[in-house]
């Protein structure tokens, strides 16, 4: 079981991703009537790198662009990304009147999306714990 600890560690960084998106859908709830609060995402991770600790023979390679900030966009005001790579979200259905875009709607329904996921890679996560204990011979 050579692909095992990639799978797992694919599996840490997810979990690690959805506790971080948790984080920031609650933030935007609880800043959702905050005049000029825009809602925040947390950007997808990326994978590229435990596709090429798999050893992919068959030549498959993901690129992600990298944005470096000039001196003349941070003149106009752009930041790099921080840590957890928080961005603006983009995905927003109304902003209103005091600037504020954030829809609790909107955010419910990613809080579901959210623990659907979760649901999904713990449950994801059980089955390969169960798969190794098989084939150590102290599962049953």
């Amino acid at each position: 079981m050579p692909n095992a600890p990639a799978l797992i560690a694919g599996i840490g960084r997810e979990m690690k991703h959805l506790a971080e998106r948790q984080r920031v859908i609650a933030q935007n709830i609880a800043n959702s009537e905050t005049p000029g609060f825009k809602a925040r995402e947390v950007e997808a991770p990326d994978f590229s790198a435990l596709l090429e600790q798999t050893g992919s023979s068959s030549g498959v390679r993901i690129g992600r662009p990298s944005v470096t900030i000039t001196s003349g966009m941070a003149a106009l005001g752009a930041r790099a990304p921080g840590a957890g790579h928080i961005i603006m979200d983009k995905d927003v259905s109304e902003t209103k009147p005091d600037g504020n875009n954030v829809t609790l709607e909107d955010q419910l329904l990613k809080m579901g999306e959210l623990q659907a996921d979760f649901a999904a890679i713990t449950n994801l996560y059980r089955k390969q714990q169960a798969l190794l204990k098989t084939a150590l011979g102290k599962g049953g």
